[in-house]
């Protein structure tokens, strides 16, 4: 199946990347939100990550001026709001990237099932829940996959294809050469709990917290240690705090629910203390550390 229209269910953080990348890669996107103001924030923020890339381009070498900026133009032009769901029925694939809440997307998926054509592929950006619980839910798992991008999607080169059970060779294949033509490398996993980068990344990020609880070392010295010593970008405490602690908590509480005798699931006390205090890191300007934007102090 050739994918040349695609919708997208949300315009915030992850779903206005993911309708730019869509468009850059030579689709027609029509991108929805539940108001108005959602998306005409979500708009803005894609006009302001074009223009950025446009600007690079040229401080790189790679287009002049003029070139840069109609390229820029002719992506926003593949792309088009709406406040409708039903703008999506004749997409051929469709992006759920709502808030993460399993009974939320459960819901969507209920209604996507309804409103798209049969043939049409359906997927989801979650970083934890399973593919195949939205697939049954919307009535049709074998056109079910995961697509899941990371943040900031306009920059990082993965995206997860994830293959429930029932999804058919068919889908598979259509949305993993989807995530190819988004310029994205994309690797294949089953439907297990964090895929694999979360699997292994989200365990990673407790340990650190509970050498934090215990007083082994301070958040800086953990986060030193695993970027000079390991050559992360970021170290675990930080990079918890740039993803959201509310956000860590709730993948973490949902694991634990599901899979009780996992011992590598478990939620420090340190950060249910901070999300109570409604420190949430970089989203809120203070988790572990302070923050100014994107930038932390």
């Amino acid at each position: 199946m050739q994918i040349k229209k695609v919708g997208v269910i949300g315009c915030g953080l992850m779903g206005h990347g993911i309708a730019q990348v869509a468009a850059e890669g030579g689709h027609d996107v029509v991108v929805v939100e539940a108001d108005a103001r959602a998306l005409d924030a979500g708009l803005a923020r894609i006009d302001k990550s074009l223009k950025k890339l446009a600007q690079k381009q040229v401080e790189k070498g790679k287009l002049d001026a003029d070139q840069a900026e109609k390229a820029a133009a002719a992506t926003r032009l593949r792309i088009a709001g709406s406040l409708e769901r039903r703008s999506v029925a004749s997409c051929d694939l469709v992006i759920e990237a709502i808030v993460e809440d399993l009974d939320a997307k459960r819901a969507l998926f209920r209604e996507l099932g309804s409103l798209t054509r049969r043939e049409a592929i359906l997927a989801s950006n979650t970083s934890s829940f399973p593919i195949s619980e939205m697939g049954e839910a919307s009535g049709r798992p074998e056109q079910m996959v995961g697509l899941h991008f990371f943040n900031p999607v306009q920059l990082m080169r993965l995206v997860e294809v994830v293959r429930a059970p029932k999804t058919s060779d068919e889908a598979f294949a259509a949305a993993r050469a989807f995530g190819e033509a988004c310029g994205k490398t994309p690797i294949a996993c089953k439907d297990t709990p964090g895929f694999v980068v979360n699997r292994l990344l989200v365990p990673f990020m407790v340990q650190a917290l509970a050498m934090l609880e215990r007083g082994d070392a301070s958040a800086e010295d953990i986060d030193t240690g695993m970027k000079l010593g390991c050559g992360h970008p970021m170290g675990p405490i930080e990079l918890t705090d740039y993803v959201g602690l509310d956000t860590t908590l709730a993948i973490l509480r949902g694991w634990v629910e599901r899979y009780p005798d996992e011992p590598t699931f478990a939620v420090p006390a340190i950060l249910e203390e901070k999300v109570r205090q409604k420190k949430l890191g970089r989203k809120s300007g203070e988790g572990f550390y302070k923050w100014e934007g994107d930038k932390r102090l």
